[in-house]
């Protein structure tokens, strides 16, 4: 049986299809946002396409990044726009060059390989100690912990560097793990180097901070809310030259280095976290780790 509807009933269904889905974020997002993210949605079929250009149904086929469904043909999900709005914003909303970072993105991580990397059992003995997820700020950012002084050996740590690269890789992929993209789609870093000692700067550390850095400066856009250095040698302060010229200054904005013991690290870490959220060793209530 044919059926028939009405114009007005058209004319709704025309206007719901029209709606944007909204959540917290994207009701954040400003008009001059809005305008890039519609032009960077009618370029994702092509960005697939030439991210995958193997595939014959690219443009077709829903992908699964950081546990956002990505269906090139009804990129308007909420969550959708959140993602793509990251690579708008580190490409200051020009959806051209969005749109290349989101294609050499997904090409990165299949050439990388970073879902195998996800379930690589990496030595307990290296890197048990160096990565920890712990609490939440204020915002609900939560906290990701590097520990670098936790293994005494760094030529452990830094001597392969391709593993090393995949450990980090696969931290930052459980970290963004707990991300909603509904609510927070960004984390705290804490950077603590207690217990790195003058022998660590060595050229493998070098190499590999250098490499980790551009990886997620061209891989992972605009997920970091705020990254803090700590308990931080003076001799140390080579890292930060290394960094630096892999960062956008919009991200090394978002940098703070502070000094070292619980008094001085609470002070700056706890007007953004909660007593409750930080570890005692940071000034904070908690037990932590």
């Amino acid at each position: 049986m044919a059926l028939f509807l009405d114009s007005e009933t058209v004319s709704t269904a025309m206007l719901e299809d029209d709606k944007e889905l909204q959540n917290p974020l994207t009701e954040k997002f400003t008009e001059a946002e809005w305008k890039a993210l519609k032009e960077f949605r009618s370029i994702v079929p092509e960005a697939f396409k030439e991210a995958f250009p193997e595939q014959d149904d690219a443009g077709l086929t829903s992908y699964k990044l950081w546990g956002v469904t990505i269906n090139p043909l009804k990129p308007r999900d909420a969550r959708v726009s959140v993602l793509l709005m990251k690579f708008l914003r580190a490409r200051n909303l020009n959806s051209a060059e969005a749109k290349d970072m989101f294609v050499s993105t997904l090409q990165w991580r299949e050439s990388f390989k970073v879902d195998e990397a996800m379930k690589e059992k990496f030595p307990e003995d290296i890197f048990g100690k160096l990565g920890r997820t712990y609490g939440k700020d204020k915002d609900g950012h939560p906290i990701a912990y590097n520990l670098y002084g936790a293994n005494k050996d760094l030529d452990a740590v830094f001597s392969d560097t391709q593993r090393f690269l995949r450990w980090r890789v696969a931290f930052m992929e459980e970290s963004i793990a707990l991300l909603d993209f509904e609510t927070v789609d960004q984390m705290i870093q804490i950077h603590d180097y207690e217990g790195v000692s003058m022998s660590s700067r060595t050229q493998a550390s070098k190499n590999a901070a250098s490499e980790a850095s551009s990886i997620f400066q061209s891989h992972y856009p605009e997920f970091l809310a705020k990254k803090f250095f700590v308990n931080v040698p003076s001799f140390l302060t080579w890292i930060f030259w290394i960094f630096k010229p892999f960062i956008a200054t919009a991200t090394v904005a978002k940098m703070s280095v502070i000094g070292s013991g619980p008094n001085v690290i609470g002070t700056a870490l706890l007007p953004l976290i909660p007593a409750d959220q930080l570890p005692k060793r940071y000034g904070g209530d908690a037990d932590g780790f």
